[in-house]
């Protein structure tokens, strides 16, 4: 058997999603030796079984259903026809297009040096893979995530889908039952409702239960309208051939559910497993790859980000941990991750969007303490211009002032929720929102609003009144 090859390196990056990636181009650009193992698709989850297949296939789910919906505009668009190996063509297509901007040819340009294999610890600062070994000064753990997958009896021995091999089908489902209720198993569920299949969504718990009430309601009420059966409160207590999900409500009667297709959307583990991170001296803990605010783990020289860091799961905050490491690792200068504010999107139709705290985590937090305001897309111009008033704003904040979260739930939500981020990690005040100018008519306008209103109780107060009483004699 072959030796394998010694390499030396300044950075050596495990996973070649948005993290790694971002480190990796970082740190070679700036001069430095670097080595990137990734075992299967370059760009990673995000690119190959996230989050670009599934915006494609939502884009063609919203253009099917906007199809069907044109005559409450005064627009007669026919019979829908979904062809859907056309469908997956476009999905596939996405993906296709952004994959050159993450490929080993140009990362091999930059100057990385990309081992197309699983990668292990073999010590503190080594790291083996079926033909190198790399010793290296720095280590970053970007290995993302991977379906979780529930001990439920009879799942194993039946054909069951995951986000992995969703986007490979090329016959669309008849009947698909998801199980999970969160973001991944309510949009892909609308999407493939809107592209044709019977759909049903199971949940032991509430459905986006992460997510303010009054805001999934928007959501969910909109996913019942276009036919999702939506299963809320039961657990699913076996799988038989079928596939049929055995379901079990707070009764402890059972149901059967039976259809073509199971998707299983339950959540996400860090993907770990493998790494040999004992031998690295590498804590972990159920959620990850234990670190420091410096991203840094129990091994000085290792550091972890994105899903693998277990603090969130979400591309955009990878690409964030990846800015904070380049600074850390590479220049020395102090990063603090847990000061990082991330917002989230649920791409439905109507999108939900936050960032910060919900209500019931500011009142948790904050007891009496807390106003919220609230403004609905009905009194928004474009909103009724474009006969979609479905949602609303949720601005939450002290009784000072000081923004503590907003909710966005609404079409494009995921576009405006951008503003509040900033308002966050800015620490801007609310009077800096009410005094800029939002162009109209926009559905951003609501931002300005949500600021304004909770100015509105002082503003036309008995005692502003009675300023005005006596100023209007000296103006």
């Amino acid at each position: 058997m072959k030796a394998p090859k010694t390499l030396k390196a300044d950075i050596a990056v495990i996973g070649a999603g948005s993290g790694g990636l971002s480190i990796a181009a970082g740190a070679a650009q700036l001069g430095l030796k670097v080595v990137l193992f990734e075992k299967g698709e370059m760009g990673g989850d995000c690119l190959n079984y996230g989050c670009v297949p599934s915006k494609a296939l939502i884009a063609a789910a919203a253009a099917a259903h906007e199809a069907r919906q044109a005559s409450d505009l005064g627009v007669d668009a026919g019979a829908v026809a979904v062809d859907f190996t056309t469908v997956m063509a476009h999905v596939h297509g996405a993906i296709a297009a952004i994959a050159p901007h993450d490929s080993q040819g140009r990362f091999e340009g930059l100057g990385v040096t990309v081992i197309r294999e699983a990668a292990r610890f073999l010590d503190p600062r080594t790291l083996a893979s079926d033909s190198v070994q790399v010793r290296a000064r720095k280590i970053v753990i970007a290995t993302g995530s991977h379906a979780a997958v529930p001990p439920i009896p009879g799942l194993e021995a039946t054909p069951y889908l995951t986000n992995e091999q969703v986007f490979g089908l090329t016959e669309r489902p008849a009947r698909l039952i998801v199980l999970g209720g969160g973001p991944i198993g309510v949009e892909l569920g609308q999407a493939f409702r809107r592209l044709g299949s019977e759909v049903v969504i199971i949940e032991a718990e509430r459905m986006l239960g992460r997510e303010d009430p009054e805001a999934a309601a928007v959501v969910l009420d909109q996913l019942r309208a276009e036919g999702v059966e939506l299963m809320t409160g039961r657990r699913a207590v076996r799988v038989e051939a079928g596939p049929t999900v055995i379901v079990q409500g707070e009764d402890g009667q059972e149901t059967a559910i039976t259809g073509s297709h199971l998707l299983v959307a339950v959540g996400r583990k860090a993907a770990i497993d493998d790494l040999n991170l004992e031998a690295g001296g590498v804590r972990r803990d159920r959620n990850g790859v234990v670190t420091d605010k410096s991203l840094r783990t129990s091994n000085r020289r290792v550091y972890a980000v994105g899903d693998a860091a277990g603090r969130g799961q979400f591309t955009h905050l990878a690409g964030a941990h990846a800015g904070l490491v380049v600074r850390r690792a590479i220049f020395g200068l102090p990063v603090n991750a847990e000061s990082l504010v991330t917002p989230r999107v649920t791409y439905a139709d109507p999108e939900l969007a936050a960032v910060g705290l919900s209500e019931a985590e500011a009142r948790a937090a904050h007891g009496d303490d807390v106003r919220v305001e609230t403004f609905a897309f009905a009194g928004n111009d474009r909103a009724i211009a474009e006969g979609d008033t479905r949602g609303l704003g949720k601005l939450v904040t002290s009784k000072k002032g000081k923004v503590l979260g907003v909710t966005l739930v609404g079409r494009h939500a995921g576009d405006h929720i951008g503003l509040w981020a900033l308002v966050l990690s800015a620490g801007l005040k609310l009077s800096q929102i009410t005094g800029m100018i939002a162009p109209y008519p926009t559905r951003g306008e609501i931002s300005k609003r949500l600021a304004g209103q909770w100015y509105t109780p002082a503003l036309f107060s008995d005692r502003t009144r009675t300023v005005v009483s006596i100023l209007k004699h000296f103006a």
